[in-house]
């Protein structure tokens, strides 16, 4: 088969890999359609360590292929998503109450980290009765793959950030995440949420979905802004949305005692990141640090699954490029580098 590879730190490319093989637990999924992350492009930069080749990709949805002889919820031919985590359940952290944990810190996160990813033609999942989810007939592909991460990552920065119904919320970076998490906080009960943004592109979507006031720090204070707006209070949740030590510090900032600052960016550079401290009450605001890593399972994906059956939030208005496998490399290219305004690019596989 040909998978899309990291050949080595800074580069990529395809090359022939084996078919994989099931184990008894596990599935190989005939991939349909999968989506292109940031992460992935920190990942080729040396994110989680130098890596040859490497399979890349955690996001995807296909058809079974072909199931271990102990798999008794699945059969080829059944449409699946797969979350872009795929924990061990029975690991220590799952039952602790941290399946993404599972195997150590990021342990959860198996595909293009400790193992190939999705950008190949199929590919492998563990344990694939707690980590395969059947995807309704009433729900496209393309739906469908946004559950994987973005939906999840997003959903999750709100529910971690403690929401209360009327509060507010302010999420720090409209990109794919950040747009979710804006979503999110709207399903939570937020009473105001604000858009930190500058792109216009990535503006307009915010207001689509969900948020009440942009902000553009390249035109005003960000902290000032949202002072005035909660009128001096500072919100009950700020949503780091980013992965920047900058926008960390503005949403410690901008979060008022008492508050949650949930972080749900991937902090891709830099050796340390930094509480500013007067802010911070000195150690004694009671402001609460947040972190996860993306919720995965089968639970989850049925749960985000409902989210879009019942017409919750359309997804999809956020691919703004697609491209056949076969063009990987650019559609990588436009991705990484963030040409023609794009926000999520989605690949399709042929059958």
């Amino acid at each position: 088969m040909k998978a899309f590879v990291m050949k080595e730190i800074g580069s990529v490319g395809f090359m022939d890999k084996p078919v994989p093989e099931p184990g008894p637990l596990d599935a190989v999924v005939r991939t349909t359609n999968a989506l292109i992350c940031t992460s992935d492009s920190h990942t080729v930069q040396g994110g989680i360590g130098p890596r040859e080749n490497l399979t890349l990709g955690h996001e995807a949805v296909g058809v079974v292929h072909a199931v271990g002889g102990e798999v008794k919820d699945f059969r080829p031919g059944d449409r699946v998503l797969v979350g872009a985590i795929t924990p061990d359940w029975g690991d220590l952290a799952a039952q602790n109450g941290y399946p993404s944990q599972s195997g150590g810190p990021l342990g959860g996160f198996e595909f293009a980290n400790r193992k190939d990813g999705v950008f190949a033609e199929y590919f492998h999942v563990s344990w694939a009765d707690a980590n395969l989810a059947k995807i309704p007939d009433d729900i496209s592909d393309e739906q469908a793959v946004y559950c994987a991460d973005m939906l999840s990552t997003g959903f999750m920065g709100a529910e971690h950030g403690d929401i209360p119904i009327g509060g507010t919320v302010a999420v720090l970076a409209q990109g794919p995440v950040g747009l979710m998490a804006t979503v999110g906080a709207r399903l939570r009960g937020a009473g105001l949420v604000i858009g930190v943004e500058s792109v216009p592109g990535r503006q307009e979507l915010a207001r689509f979905y969900g948020a009440d006031v942009i902000v553009d720090f390249t035109k005003e204070d960000v902290v000032e802004r949202v002072l005035e707006l909660t009128d001096g209070q500072g919100v009950d949740t700020a949503i780091e949305a980013l992965g920047a030590d900058v926008t960390f510090q503005t949403a410690v900032k901008v979060t008022k005692p008492g508050g949650t600052i949930s972080v749900i960016g991937y902090f891709g550079q830099g050796e340390f990141v930094h509480i500013p401290r007067a802010e911070w009450g000195v150690g004694m605001a009671d402001k609460t640090i947040a972190t996860g890593l993306c919720p995965g399972g089968r639970l989850r994906m049925e749960r985000l699954l409902r989210v879009l059956r019942n017409g919750r939030v359309d997804p999809t208005r956020l691919t703004t490029h697609r491209f056949p496998f076969d063009q990987m490399e650019r559609a990588f290219e436009v991705s990484d580098k963030k040409l023609e305004d794009t926000v999520k690019v989605l690949v399709t596989f042929e059958g």
